[in-house]
């Protein structure tokens, strides 16, 4: 009988598509804490698959801890927390949960937009403390986003989601990723094609979607936060390593850009102090896929993929280049 050790707590669904498959199964359940690595070294010593969530690292000395490992399962669209191309080198095939985050993730960005641009938080909390005196025509104004500018950079499947939904918000659209979108589909969305340069001097909000890569590492720092509207607006529910968060808080308290809506950190799940005292800041604990029907989408998956491996099946979602 095959062994799977599932390295956090995920949704019962996926429980049941494994014990329906006749697998063996080991749950790291401690809902307080992640596994450390010495536990998650010693439990995956005879596993032929690893089920881990996102917040869990899986470098090379884990994957040498296991030397029965055929498939390791990510619960979540990301891979950055597994070393990609050492499980390539042993055979490995790694996997994730694309697509299915796509409507969560697009959802919280936009709540996190609207949020910032009308200071909901700052509200809530302005009236759970002090309150106000009442109606005002001045008082605790806010920007309507009707007629803004949204700068998206990853214009991959949340991109264009967050797009559909603000183009309805009547918001123009500059976008950038690595290649053109048709332009059916620009035509569609309302978008523009435009470099980072052009959006970072005049997007009144921008939104990160794109991946986590050497490459996009601190995409936004000193130089464009300067460069940005000291009115505009900053939104990440993609990757904390995208922004130089450092740089990113002084921009905010000398006022080169208005506010900041993040979900992800670039040290994850530490968060600057500094960020928790800003009233133009909203921080919220990485909820981008945290519905019901994401993550239950996201266990199908991930069960699914282990059942193909130990019938000696292709799974899905293989982000390493391992075919079998």
């Amino acid at each position: 009988m095959s062994k799977v050790l599932i390295a956090g707590r995920i949704p019962e669904h996926a429980l049941n598509i494994l014990k329906d498959a006749g697998l063996d199964i080991d749950v790291f359940d401690d809902s307080q804490n992640l596994i450390t690595k010495d536990e998650l070294s010693k439990r995956v010593s005879d596993i032929d698959f690893l089920i881990t969530p996102l917040s869990t690292k899986v470098d090379s000395d884990v994957i040498d801890a296991a030397p029965n490992l055929k498939l390791i399962a990510n619960y979540g669209a990301g891979f950055n927390n597994i070393d990609t191309d050492y499980a390539k080198s042993k055979g490995i095939p790694v996997t994730n949960t694309p697509k299915v985050s796509t409507t969560s993730t697009a959802e919280v960005t936009c709540a996190l937009m609207i949020s910032l641009a009308h200071r909901v938080v700052e509200g809530d909390q302005l009236m759970r403390t002090k309150g106000f005196t009442g109606w005002a025509p001045l008082f605790f104004l806010g920007h309507e986003l009707a007629g803004k500018t949204l700068g998206i950079i990853g214009m991959g499947q949340i991109g264009q989601a967050v797009a559909k939904r603000m183009h309805a918000f009547d918001m123009k659209i500059l976008y950038n990723q690595r290649h053109q979108l048709d332009s059916a589909t620009e035509e569609k969305l309302g978008a523009t094609f435009a470099s980072v340069d052009d959006i970072v001097k005049n997007a009144d909000v921008i939104t990160l979607h794109a991946p986590a890569t050497p490459e996009t590492h601190h995409l936004l720092g000193a130089e464009q936060f300067k460069e940005m509207k000291d009115s505009a607006m900053l939104i990440n529910a993609a990757r904390g390593p995208l922004i130089d968060e450092a740089a990113l808080l002084e921009a905010l308290k000398n006022g080169e850009i208005a506010g900041a809506g993040l979900d992800v950190y670039e040290a994850e799940p530490k968060v600057d102090d500094g960020f928790k005292s800003l009233k133009n800041v909203i921080l919220t604990p990485h909820i981008g896929n945290a519905t019901v029907e994401a993550r239950d989408a996201m266990a199908e998956i991930v069960a699914k993929n282990t059942v193909a491996m130990d019938k000696g099946n292709q799974p899905d979602y293989i982000v390493n280049g391992v075919e079998l």
